[in-house]
């Protein structure tokens, strides 16, 4: 008994999606001379065809298309065959799919659309091309929100710009990072933050995993970007996000840089909520004693409650800081 050419399992999903990958187009010949299925679903890339597009097999691509293949074929890794070739930046792969009508605007896979995707590695040639091909240069969905957001996340400024240029939204909400500008800051991005600033990026939006742009770039310890966005009028005290406020965002990292640059500008070192309820308590729970001793110079409440230890003291003693613990009680720590 022969063995079944459409068998499904194993990584590939099919002998067919295996060969594809790999390069191997005589045995891809074979295999649809013998019956294969050019349009069978599953494995890691859902179809042979966005498995030959991942590695830019433009041959096999251009076979399996003679073949019948669905150039819109919906499922895998990457949700579609263009996408699969526009994030791996292979360009003459992405032509011949849309030229065989490849929906530039599908929607689907990891970065939610091929525009997204093309702007994750920041391939320009190839996010021109889809623009040029009617991709929708706001639309939403995936890990990252929007096109900009990943380009922004990934500091990829030329491509933002050209996002921009091609009227991408700079305040549209949505993905991990809420907005643009936030994802340009957790990751220390300057250069892009500054562009989406000079754009009209709205420097006070909340929302996304930090709440705030500013809180993002503190929380990472980065005091470029922070100062960046003070200079442009951010509100040194806006609250919200995962730590509640800039400053003990800051704490929690540790830079003292980033918390003294963020007090100089008139940050409230007793502002409650977030995660530990207080600066002073993210950096006790640290163990960042030359933080606290700062923030207990500058005015902080040394007993204030709230947070999930509910006194820095607690916080302290709870992950073993002796010496934290030691200057919370000389400053008369309940």
């Amino acid at each position: 008994m022969g063995a079944d050419v459409n068998a499904l399992g194993g990584e590939y999903g099919s002998a067919l999606q295996a060969a594809c990958y790999n390069g191997h187009i005589e045995i891809t010949q074979l295999l649809l001379d013998m019956g294969a299925d050019v349009n069978a679903l599953g494995g890691e890339y859902g179809s042979a065809l966005q498995a030959a597009c991942e590695n830019g097999h433009l041959k096999i691509a251009q076979l399996l298309l003679d073949r019948g293949a669905d150039v819109n074929a919906l499922g895998g890794e990457y949700g579609s065959a263009l996408q699969a070739a526009c994030y791996n930046g292979h360009i003459e792969a992405a032509q011949l799919l849309l030229d065989m009508g490849a929906d530039v605007n599908a929607l689907g896979g990891e970065y939610g659309s091929v525009l997204q995707a093309t702007c994750y590695h920041g391939h320009i040639e190839i996010a021109q091309l889809l623009l040029d091909r009617g991709a929708d240069v706001n639309a939403l969905g995936g890990e990252y929100g929007s096109a900009l957001q990943v380009a922004c996340e990934n500091g990829h400024t030329e491509a933002a710009q050209l996002l921009l240029d091609r009227g991408a939204d700079v305040n549209a909400l949505g993905g991990e990072y809420g907005n643009a500008l936030q994802a340009a800051c957790e990751n220390g991005h300057t250069e892009a933050a500054q562009l989406l600033l000079d754009m009209g990026a709205d420097v006070n939006a909340l929302g996304g995993e930090y709440g705030s742009a500013l809180q993002a770039a503190c929380y990472r310890g980065h005091i470029e970007a922070a100062q960046l966005l003070l200079d442009r009028g951010a509100d040194v005290n806006a609250l919200g996000g995962e730590y509640g406020n800039a400053l003990q965002a800051a704490c929690d990292c540790g830079p003292i840089e980033t918390v003294q640059l963020l007090l100089d500008w008139g940050a409230d070192v007793n502002a409650l909520g977030g995660e530990h309820g207080s600066a002073l308590q993210a950096a006790c729970y640290r163990g960042y004693t030359e933080t606290a001793q700062l923030l207990l110079d500058m005015g902080a409440d040394v007993n204030a409650p709230g947070g999930k230890y509910n006194s820095a003291l607690q916080a302290a003693y709870y992950r073993g800081h002796t010496e934290t613990a030691q200057l919370l009680l000389d400053r008369r720590a309940r």
